[in-house]
């Protein structure tokens, strides 16, 4: 089925457009959605959403944040005469999700809305809130910024969008958020530890940690001893493997981004539970790179650890890779960065090596 759906789709490279002047324009409420989730009225889908704990496991919100961010896009970029849309579109990064509330229960409706907030020339970013009916009113639970890319129909190369209009001034304060969040990324790229060197206030942290660790007794730079109620970074890691199944597929024939979310949360939220040894709920969710798409068969390695702590803070980074068995390859697909709070205060972590 998805290698003649994929067939289909070589056909559909006549309906892109040549440039995006030839795009109609769009507004926001244009691409405005609301979708409700119904665990309340509908006891039977609870099941797929229930955790261990009786509260809604945050992976699977994640899926469905992943799926309404291109349903969004795909409403934005609707062209009236076009029954299917020659564009494929995949999500690019996840920028911020900011929880504010702890437990979102597993038996009241949640209602999910969206629209798109600022246009480039092939990339969107969508701005989304989740609410929970609680005594007959929606209140916040989470706000999430994603940032979507449309490629041509066999999701190849970077294909046109519409452009966006803000029409108030509320509209145009949204849009010029988009542009800073856009040009923020931008900075933050090139400020990667892999291109620029740590500046003079990054490498006093690190000297201090270095100085805090070392043993007086010896002096050697080799002779390290642990700070009391620390533990080293390396001893904060835990290990996963998932085998990419059809099962999980997009209608790419790719996996679904938020499948591999899901599963880098929850090895995450087991990191944060066994290091904190106690109950940590997700705060924040941040800086999701999707640098590479994981194959059907693939072999995805997924490896946790503990990053940075503060009081009751655990801040999770997890690197997943794919390991590709006939070339022996290993390739980066995703850096995920979750922060959880514990209900008791945590040990601080401290890194043993530079790296």
């Amino acid at each position: 089925d998805h290698v003649q759906a994929m067939q289909e789709r070589k056909a559909l490279h006549t309906l892109l457009a040549k440039r995006q002047e030839d795009l109609p324009p769009r507004r926001m409420k244009d691409s405005y959605l609301e979708v409700i989730l119904p665990l309340g009225s509908q006891p039977e889908i609870r099941e797929k959403y229930l955790n261990v704990h009786n509260s809604v496991r945050f992976g699977r919100i994640l899926e469905d944040l992943d799926s309404l961010g291109v349903l969004i896009c795909y409403t934005h970029t609707k062209q009236e005469m076009q029954p299917k849309s020659p564009l494929s579109i995949v999500t690019a990064l996840v920028d911020k999700i900011n929880l504010c509330k702890k437990i979102i229960y597993p038996d009241c409706d949640i209602k999910f809305t969206g629209n798109v907030s600022w246009v480039g020339k092939t990339s969107m970013e969508v701005t989304m809130h989740m609410l929970q009916l609680h005594d007959g009113d929606y209140s916040p639970v989470l706000d999430a910024t994603f940032v979507m890319v449309a490629r041509d129909p066999e999701n190849k190369r970077p294909a046109f969008v519409n452009p966006l209009v803000p029409e108030s001034p509320e509209e145009e304060e949204v849009f010029k958020q988009g542009e800073l969040n856009k040009l923020r990324r931008i900075d933050f790229s090139t400020a990667s530890l892999l291109k620029m060197a740590p500046t003079a206030e990054e490498r006093n942290i690190v000297h201090d940690i270095f100085l805090n660790t070392l043993d007086t007794k010896t002096v050697s730079f080799r002779s390290r001893k642990l700070p009391p109620n620390s533990v080293w970074m390396e001893d904060t890691k835990l290990k996963g493997l998932q085998i990419c199944h059809p099962q999980e597929r997009n209608i790419f024939n790719r996996i679904f981004g938020g499948f591999l979310m899901r599963k880098a949360f929850e090895l995450g939220w087991a990191t944060a539970c066994s290091y904190g040894g106690s109950r940590p709920f997700i705060v924040s969710v941040d800086d999701i790179m999707f640098q590479k798409p994981v194959e059907i068969g693939s072999l995805l390695l997924l490896s946790a650890q503990v990053c940075y702590t503060e009081k009751n803070y655990i801040q999770i980074r997890v690197h997943t890779e794919v390991y590709d068995a006939n070339t022996r390859e290993h390739h980066t697909t995703n850096i995920f960065h979750f922060t959880f709070i514990s209900e008791n205060e945590v040990p601080r972590v401290v890194p043993n090596t530079y790296g």
